[in-house]
């Protein structure tokens, strides 16, 4: 049973960054694909960005695109999300997330969760 730990949340003003970091107990083959989702109070789950762990190809949602930049390390074996920009909007609970079964923008495709950490932006 592989594990994921989040970090790097906290509140901020609109226009600030944030770095989030998830690290897995286990490392990910070469064809898995590690994911960050998020959700906001009352709302779904949604696909914020996702990365193919072999070749580091990257995956965006729209509203993202642009102002998130993932990236992982094999070394260490997390997986990072830089926020730039960062709008009200973006305020949610954001996890990490790990399928062993490739590319996927869908939660119920993957298998392994985080905890979660939340990010907060207000004035």
């Amino acid at each position: 049973q592989a594990q994921l730990v989040e970090s790097g949340g906290g509140s901020v003003r609109p226009g600030d960054s944030l770095r989030l970091s998830c690290v897995a107990s286990a490392r990910p083959y070469s064809s898995h694909f590690l994911g960050w989702f998020r959700q906001a109070s009352g709302e779904e789950r949604e696909f914020v960005a996702g990365i193919r762990w072999g070749t580091g190809k990257e995956y965006y949602s729209d509203v993202v695109k642009g102002r998130f930049t993932i990236s992982r390390s094999t070394a260490s074996w997390t997986v990072d999300l830089q926020m730039n920009n960062l709008k009200p909007d973006d305020t949610a609970t954001y996890y990490c997330a790990w399928n062993r079964n490739g590319l996927a923008t869908a939660a119920r495709e993957y298998t392994y969760w985080g905890q979660g950490t939340q990010v907060t932006v207000s004035p």
